[in-house]
């Protein structure tokens, strides 16, 4: 496989086969503003540009670079499908498009999807019709009229504040993968820490008589494990794999152990079927009162919020390398771990996350959402918003670095309001997390509106600026009466039960060198959160007085600070955009690395409530 394309790597590295082939590269592509492309024969004739896939048009690195409003656009190129895939399945994967997708292959609709943010496939062998090549055709709508998930996308022309560049269209890898007829679909692996074993669900497209699933765990070492279960009773054989006391090794941010995971079909005379590589990680996350532990410890979590943003890749990360980097400089920083904001990052970087030991929260990216038609709001809720974030779970729920989910943020309800749709999705999204994965702790809706009563965790976002004020603000906790936001109209939230508590969003230091004037005026393309500080000592000096607040608290498990980088015009990155750094990161480092109130071992415990141990 030649590695001249962009992003050449394989994009889902928890589910491997050797026969898998990129589509990333050149692409013909055409926008279409009316949203009349159909009427127009775009299925039928070649595109008049080109575009360099998997970046969005508005980036710099697709070769477009057209940031106005795009309401659809077309893809096209032509596919050759090897010849000794002749007798398998041909499946084409998106990693995401934004936002409503249909794809035609020689003609024939193979497939639609609505999300931003999923992945997706199609099984394209029927319309192929036995030919080793075709021709591919990719719409994406994205209208400005729809109601959909979108983010910190600008729904105005321009960036502005926490608002950022628009994507559209195809912008994590496309590529296709053969499968046998009879094939593995997709693992689901829990690690269960109490009884040192994994238990892997195998989601089969069949349930042939006289087959077995094959499981086998290895380490450095070698071999670990091997089990085996019949494939003909259950569409989705579970099987339970257990580790030898003298194999098992912990995964945890300081030694992020993984057992690489080899599960085969296998026919009944022997041969095999199928087979996938994929590995796994032996952790835990539970809840005790107040006290979140990881593999049945406290771990104080010093996250640092961080937007995916590039500037010219913008969501998608121009290489892999840096998604590698991205963690390294939050870590250098301090940082244990990261809230990954308002968009689905791609596999790979969980991948990542999972090989270095860095702790995640991942989220969807709906910031703002509002159930009432708030003038001005870009957001609403509607049953995709449940259906794409159950497609999120199922891709994501393998990996050990995640330890929460946050399927809302800054949701806008209020106690007094007659109830809305919102509510509806509130409690819909945070059951069907539970549902899909109750191994881990879940927040309703980050910030704001806390209105699933037993959420598992409750938390706050506070840019007050002035160490002091925010020492008060936040000084009610250990007498149950958290900091929770509210406005003039009165609470967002049901009241607090003692739940596990954070402030995820704090700081938003408004600081950067390039951005200021001779006469040490702003420039009128920065932004940031409250009054800025006016030189980098006084950043260092509001850093470490907002952070020593929260740490010095020990009924708090932890932060997210905002944020990692500059993005476009918000300038309160611990680096600038560009990942170069604008600070003194030792100090930054300094500041987290002293110890916190809450490691040095639980104060008065309430009663434990377990998600999972």
């Amino acid at each position: 496989m030649t590695h001249t394309i962009p992003r050449p790597e394989h994009p889902r590295p928890q589910l491997v086969r050797d026969e898998w082939l990129s589509l990333n590269g050149e692409w013909q592509f055409e926008v279409d503003q009316a949203d009349s492309g159909m009427e127009r024969g775009l299925v039928e004739r070649p595109l008049t540009k080109k575009i360099v896939v998997p970046f969005a048009p508005e980036s710099a690195a697709s070769g477009v670079e057209n940031t106005d409003f795009l309401e659809a656009v077309w893809y096209r190129r032509d596919i050759d499908v090897p010849e000794h895939w002749a007798h398998t399945r041909v499946l084409l994967h998106f990693g995401a498009v934004d936002h409503d997708t249909t794809v035609w292959v020689n003609g024939a609709e193979v497939g639609r999807h609505r999300g931003g943010f999923s992945s997706f496939s199609f099984d394209i062998t029927d319309a192929l019709a036995g030919q080793s090549s075709g021709v591919l055709v990719v719409r994406a709508r994205d209208l400005r009229s729809s109601v959909q998930a979108r983010g910190k996308q600008a729904t105005w022309f321009e960036n502005s504040h926490c608002n950022y560049t628009r994507t559209t269209g195809i912008w994590q890898t496309v590529w296709l993968e053969a499968v046998p007829v009879l094939h593995i679909r997709r693992l689901r692996v829990t690690p269960q820490l109490a009884s040192s074993s994994f238990d892997v669900e195998v989601i089969l497209s069949g349930n042939p008589t006289g087959h077995r699933v094959v499981l086998s765990l290895s380490d450095a070492s070698g071999e670990v494990a091997v089990e085996r279960v019949r494939a003909d009773l259950d569409l989705a054989p579970t099987v339970r794999i257990s580790i030898p006391e003298e194999r098992i090794r912990q995964w945890s941010p300081e030694d992020p152990h993984l057992y690489d995971l080899q599960v085969q079909l296998v026919a009944e005379d022997g041969s095999t079927v199928d087979s996938v590589a994929s590995y796994a990680g032996l952790r835990s996350v539970s809840i005790e009162g107040h006290i979140v532990k990881l593999n049945g410890a406290p771990v104080f979590q010093r996250l640092v919020l961080d937007q995916g943003y590039w500037p010219e890749t913008l969501m998608t990360a121009p290489t892999d390398q840096a998604l590698i980097e991205d963690i390294r400089l939050s870590m250098a920083a301090g940082f244990n771990g990261a809230r990954l904001h308002q968009k689905v990052f791609e596999e790979r970087f969980f991948y990542h996350a999972d090989r270095l030991g860095y702790l995640v929260w991942a989220e969807f990216g709906d910031w703002g959402v509002s159930g009432q038609g708030v003038a001005g709001n870009n957001q609403k809720p509607t049953t995709s918003f449940v259906t794409e974030w159950l497609e999120v779970l199922e891709r994501d729920r393998n990996h050990p670095s995640i330890i929460g989910w946050c399927p809302l943020n800054e949701t806008h309800q209020l106690m007094h309001d007659r109830i809305t749709a919102l509510d509806d999705v509130t409690t819909g999204m945070f059951l069907a997390t539970k549902l899909a994965d109750p191994s881990r702790p879940t927040i309703d809706a980050s910030g704001y509106s806390h209105r699933v009563l037993l959420t598992d965790i409750y938390d706050s976002h506070s840019y007050e600026q002035d160490p002091e004020l925010f020492a008060l603000e936040q000084g009610g906790l250990a007498d149950g009466h958290p900091f929770v936001n509210q406005n003039a109209n009165g609470p967002f939230s049901l009241p607090y039960q003692g739940q596990p508590y954070f402030v995820s969003e704090y700081g938003g230091i408004w600081w950067n060198p390039d951005h200021i004037d001779a006469d040490g005026a702003d420039r009128t393309d920065s932004w940031g959160y409250g009054q800025r500080v006016t030189s980098e000592s006084d950043f260092h000096d509001r850093f470490a007085g907002l952070t020593r607040v929260l740490s010095s608290n020990p009924h708090m498990f932890g932060y997210c600070y905002t944020q990692l980088t500059d993005v476009f015009q918000e300038q309160n990155g611990v680096y600038r955009f560009d990942r170069t750094e604008k600070l003194d990161i030792g100090r930054i480092r300094a500041v987290q690395m002293e110890k916190a109130a809450y490691e040095h071992g639980p104060a008065e415990l309430a009663g434990g409530r377990a998600t999972g141990e």
